[in-house]
C-alpha cells in the first residue's frame, strides 16, 4: 500500500461532520486514514464510503479483529463490502483466525495488516511476550503488512528484523503517546498519528511538522 508522505491519520472522532471538517483540512497532506470502532460505531460502516467518495482516501479499518475464524471471516467480509481498503487483525488468536481474515482480504483483493504489538504501556503485560511469535506466524502465512509500535523503537526494530525488509509496517504511537516520527521511520514504512493532528488548533501545521 503506497501512502502519501508516509503519514496516516487515525481519525478517532465520533461525529461525521467533525470527521469531514478534519479531513478537508489535511487532504493535501494525507491520502490514507485509519478509522476504528469509535467512528464506525457512531456513524455506521457507511462512513467508509462517505470519506472515500468525498476525499478519495484509502481507508484502513482498525477493528483489531480477534475472534474465531468463522466470525473473523464475517467481520472482514462486511468491512470490505463497505469499501475498506484494508483491515487490521490481532495475531494472538492464532493462525486459523488470522488465516480467515487473510482469505477474505484475498477474496476482495484488499489488504490485511497483522497487529504484532500495540503502542500503549499495557501491551507490555501480555502482548509483547508473544509479539515476536505473532510476527513469525505472519511470515509463515505469507502476510506482508504489519502493525508495530512507534513507542518502543527497540521492539519495532525487532519486528522489522523478523518480517524482513520487504514487508510493509505501519506504526501507531507518534505524537501524544510519545513516539518520535523520524526514529520510527527508520524501521517503519508509515506512521499513524491521531490526536496530535485532529486535536490540533491547526491540523495542517501538525501534518507539515510530521513530514520529512
Amino acid at each position: 500500500m503506497k501512502i502519501k508522505n508516509n503519514l496516516i491519520l487515525a481519525l478517532d472522532v465520533m461525529d461525521e461532520k467533525e470527521a469531514i471538517i478534519i479531513c478537508d483540512k489535511i487532504k493535501d497532506y494525507i491520502d490514507t486514514i485509519k478509522i476504528g470502532y469509535p467512528l464506525a460505531l457512531a456513524e455506521g460502516l457507511e462512513i467508509i464510503k462517505t470519506l472515500k467518495d468525498q476525499f478519495n482516501f484509502k481507508v484502513i479499518c482498525d477493528f483489531k479483529v480477534a475472534d474465531i475464524d468463522a466470525t473473523n471471516s464475517k467481520i472482514c467480509d462486511e468491512t470490505f463490502k463497505a469499501g475498506a481498503d484494508a483491515i487490521i487483525c490481532h495475531g494472538f488468536v492464532g493462525s486459523d483466525s488470522v488465516q480467515a481474515c487473510l482469505d477474505m482480504a484475498n477474496k476482495h483483493k484488499k489488504e490485511l495488516f497483522l497487529l504484532t504489538e500495540m503502542s500503549h504501556p499495557g501491551a507490555e503485560m501480555f502482548l509483547q511476550k508473544n509479539a515476536d511469535d505473532i510476527a513469525k506466524m505472519g511470515v509463515e502465512l505469507g502476510i506482508t503488512n504489519y502493525v508495530a509500535p512507534a513507542t518502543r523503537i527497540n521492539r519495532l526494530k525487532d519486528i522489522r528484523n523478523i518480517v524482513g525488509e520487504n514487508a510493509f509496517i505501519i506504526s501507531p504511537g507518534v505524537g501524544t503517546q510519545g513516539g518520535d516520527a523520524k526514529e520510527t521511520l527508520k524501521y517503519s514504512n508509515a506512521i499513524i498519528v491521531g490526536r496530535s493532528i485532529y486535536e490540533s488548533e491547526n491540523p495542517k501545521d501538525a501534518c507539515e511538522k510530521l513530514i520529512f
